[in-house]
């Protein structure tokens, strides 16, 4: 069976509009009744298949009584629904891309990860997660809790029911994060987790890096999406020739990454 054409930014726009909708008591049908619309009018509009005009979504959006700051937001995923990819910009602690990057992960049945600065995120004790938002320059000291919580709630993704598959470069089980007592305890539950058969961890040797960190979700229903974060923005990629140039580079990555056995075996050495 053929999978869905689907895109993150439609989705996202969908789920905001379905809850928006939800927020009225009222029943689809209903809905497109009061707007004067088709029900399937207003169907195609949740489903992402477009037939609405900019006048007509903001009618919908004042029927439905929405705030301000969500009228800009959905306002935004609608005027952007017909680009490639979607790019989001912020300036707070816990960044928009965060909500969508987890829902995300929460319907993927693989991810496949490359980090090169620090243990993966979804590894991570709280201990060296706190360490890292400890020496970083963009996360301030009141925001430290709020920025750890989050970062460990992301872990509990991490769990039979989905394939996890981690390129970690070789510098970053040297890199000496929050001291050598937090490192070792990070390496140690590295290979507590190795156990389970859903997670691969792959190291590439230093030198091999090919590009900067990425994150590929892969799904049953859905094409795959790429998610590349950067210090103020994140950029979702679903088109076919973003996707495919990150597949290649995983099959690259692939080709010179240390084997499952070497690196649990490397990890081992390094906290012996």
């Amino acid at each position: 069976m053929p999978k869905r054409v689907s895109t993150v930014l439609g989705r996202e726009f969908g789920d905001n509009l379905r809850a928006m909708i939800a927020r009225t008591g009222l029943k689809e049908a209903e809905l497109a009744r009061r707007l004067g619309w088709e029900h399937a009018k207003l169907s195609d509009l949740v489903n992402g298949k477009g037939g609405t005009s900019l006048e007509e979504f903001t009618y919908l959006l004042g029927v439905c009584g929405v705030k301000p700051d969500e009228f800009q937001y959905l306002k935004g995923l609608f005027l952007e629904s017909r680009e490639k990819g979607w790019l989001q910009l912020y300036e707070s602690v816990l960044p928009p891309h965060v909500r969508t990057l987890i829902q995300h992960e929460r319907l993927a049945k693989e991810i496949v990860i490359w980090s090169s600065l620090f243990i993966p995120g979804l590894l991570q004790i709280e201990s060296y997660a706190r360490a890292v938002a400890e020496d970083s320059p963009f996360v301030e000291d009141e925001n430290i809790r709020e920025w750890v919580s989050a970062r460990i709630e992301r872990t509990g993704i991490v769990a039979g029911h989905k394939k996890f598959v981690f390129y970690v470069y070789e510098p970053v089980l040297h890199s000496n994060v929050g001291g050598a007592d937090v490192l070792t305890e990070q390496l140690h539950e590295l290979l507590r987790m190795l156990i389970r058969p859903y997670i691969t961890l792959r190291v590439v040797p230093a030198g091999r890096a090919l590009t900067g960190d990425f994150t590929l979700l892969k799904f049953e229903k859905y094409e795959p999406v790429v998610f590349d974060g950067g210090l103020n923005s994140a950029l979702f990629l679903d088109d076919k020739a973003s996707i495919g140039l990150y597949q290649e580079v995983v099959k690259q990555m692939d080709r010179v990454a240390l084997g499952r056995e070497e690196s649990r075996e490397l990890i081992t050495r390094i906290v012996s």
